[in-house]
């Protein structure tokens, strides 16, 4: 168990609840780790794979899932994630409860799929990476505000952000000639679910061997209200957004752009270089009632 403890109100009680539950289906007590400030979770992820665990829990937020997932792609160790955080889309993407009780039922069951994951330089995401809009958003979210309220912190951040100058990008999918764009953020998912349900990427599978780019190029307040409303409304054709797929895109910038890697802020740059890393990761997911591609059982040691 690698858990963030802000985001645990009564750690000890947390703590032997999910002794408790994974006690009752005959699993042992899982080694205990604490993140920290220095180390969000990969150092103890990486102690807990080279301990030779065979599930990892990881409890927090997006950026402790991100930092889990450092360790665990190309390895066997499954990693259940137990949301905890004002993000989770990984588990809101693949149906895993939002209660973090409900969620180590999931890994109990014995549910399993193996996930593409994304890779920026040295750097995995499982979600989704991006460039320019989407990462201010995310700079300027209040964290009072996330604390209280949640996802919509990111929406009041992303009204200030609306007539911010646009980018001038060139994207090249697949080493083919690159696609110029003025954009104001270019977003490459390997699931299409962002805060709040919004669906936005709506045919992105995580494990097809492929990403999905969205190129967004609105520019005044109407086309933002066109965007946002065939989104919201689930159509067909979404007024500027082009989306299209690759295993692996470049996006050069005309000048420095934030950019975010499953919600966490990595440095500005004027480019992106990304690629799509098939089946390395193993997630525990809810069971099917029939699903003979899932691996059986669980681990009892």
């Amino acid at each position: 168990m690698v858990v963030n403890p802000l985001r645990v109100d009564d750690l000890d009680g947390y703590r032997r609840q999910v002794v408790d539950a994974l006690a009752e289906a005959g699993w042992p007590e899982p080694a205990w780790y604490e993140t920290t400030a220095d180390d969000p979770g990969t150092g103890q992820a990486r102690r807990a794979v080279a301990d030779g665990a065979e599930v990892l829990f990881a409890s927090g937020g997006d950026g402790t899932v991100l930092a889990c997932l450092e360790a665990l792609v190309d390895t066997e160790v499954a990693l259940a994630v137990l949301p905890a955080g004002t993000g989770n889309l990984l588990a809101a993407n693949l149906g895993v409860a939002n209660d973090p009780l409900a969620a180590v039922q999931v890994a109990i069951e014995g549910g399993r799929r193996r996930l593409d994951v994304g890779m920026v330089d040295d750097r995995c995401f499982i979600v989704m990476a991006g460039m320019g809009f989407d990462a201010k958003m995310i700079d300027t979210a209040s964290d009072r505000i996330k604390v209280r309220f949640g996802w919509p912190a990111y929406a009041l951040s992303a009204v200030r952000h609306l007539f911010d100058r646009p980018m001038r990008v060139s994207i090249r999918l697949d080493g083919a000639p690159p696609l110029r764009r003025r954009a104001r953020t270019v977003l490459v998912g390997n699931v299409g679910r962002l805060q709040g349900g919004i669906a936005l990427l709506t045919e992105a599978q995580p494990d097809d061997g492929r990403l999905d780019v969205a190129v967004l190029t609105p520019h005044t307040l109407r086309h933002w209200l066109a965007l946002a409303w065939s989104v919201l409304r689930r159509h067909d054709r979404v007024p500027r957004m082009e989306v299209f797929t690759a295993a692996e895109v470049e996006i050069l910038s005309d000048r420095m752009q934030p950019r975010e890697l499953d919600g966490d802020l990595i440095d500005p740059a004027r480019e992106m270089r990304i690629r799509v890393r098939p089946a390395a990761l193993t997630l525990c997911v809810p069971q099917p009632a029939e699903s003979p591609d899932l691996a059986e059982g669980a681990p009892h040691g």
